[in-house]
């Protein structure tokens, strides 16, 4: 549990940080405090990421639960759909191909895939 708070935490400070390196970068000492927050947040002393996570992370998403849910359920919905879309997209698309490549090799094929009769099969000569 604890490295999934840390884990958790970690995510989101990078996730912030991403966006707000580029206006805090210049401050002097900028990456040594960055540096001794996440060595803070990975201490078993300190438990800085348990800390945050009990006290801001893990009551945003108890108040958030039933969205959060909800938002899961028509994200698996939304995807069920458009694989089923692009499904059918490749295979028609294949199956476009295949016919176009058919078309474009009728006389080809013909030759090739013609069959056979006991006639023109006793008429071959015999190799041994």
């Amino acid at each position: 549990v604890r490295w999934m708070m840390y884990w958790i935490v970690f995510a989101l400070f990078m996730a912030t940080e991403t966006f707000t390196d580029l206006l805090i970068s210049w401050f002097p000492f900028y990456y040594e405090v960055k540096m001794a927050f996440v060595i803070w947040l990975l201490s078993p002393y300190t438990r800085g990421a348990s800390l945050l996570y009990r006290r801001f992370v893990h009551p945003t998403l108890a108040r958030r639960e039933k969205d959060i849910d909800a938002f899961l359920v028509r994200a698996r919905e939304r995807g069920y759909e458009t694989m089923l879309h692009f499904g059918k997209r490749g295979l028609n698309l294949a199956a476009t191909a295949a016919v176009q490549a058919a078309t474009k090799s009728q006389g080809a094929l013909a030759g090739r895939l013609r069959s056979f009769s006991t006639q023109d099969l006793h008429s071959l000569p015999e190799q041994n």
